[in-house]
């Protein structure tokens, strides 16, 4: 059972929920089936949970690095074949950018960019 009292999540949670076939869709046409089920397994760990993991931490960063188009530069990613597929004139892809712009607020405000930095932060200083 979830505990609401000290819900850290709840916002993000509810992006999620409201945006889950959006996200789904975005990682199958951005980097396919695999990316479409590590897509599922995220969604599933944020609608199971009350707090922020630092697995969650994680692998919040690479959906995020995803929708904006961090990696199709890199010819020996998966990322860079779909992203050639991709039609730049079609009504997804101003979707898929504002859709990659929510994400990275709400990971923000939750506070997971932040919980994966840190300990980067600390090592570099």
């Amino acid at each position: 059972m979830l505990d609401f009292s000290q819900d850290t999540l709840r916002d993000f949670r509810g992006f999620v929920q409201h945006h889950r076939e959006g996200l789904q869709n975005a990682s199958l046409l951005l980097g396919g089936q695999a990316w479409l089920q590590r897509m599922q397994a995220l969604i599933d760990d944020v609608t199971g949970s009350t707090v922020l993991t630092r697995r969650m931490s994680v692998e919040l960063q690479a959906p995020g690095d995803l929708l904006s188009l961090e990696n199709v530069h890199d010819v020996d990613r998966i990322e860079a074949a779909y992203f050639a597929d991709l039609d730049p004139a079609s009504p997804y892809v101003e979707d898929i950018c504002l859709l990659a712009e929510a994400m990275k607020d709400q990971t923000l405000r939750c506070g997971a960019i932040d919980a994966v930095l840190r300990p980067v932060l600390m090592i570099a200083s």
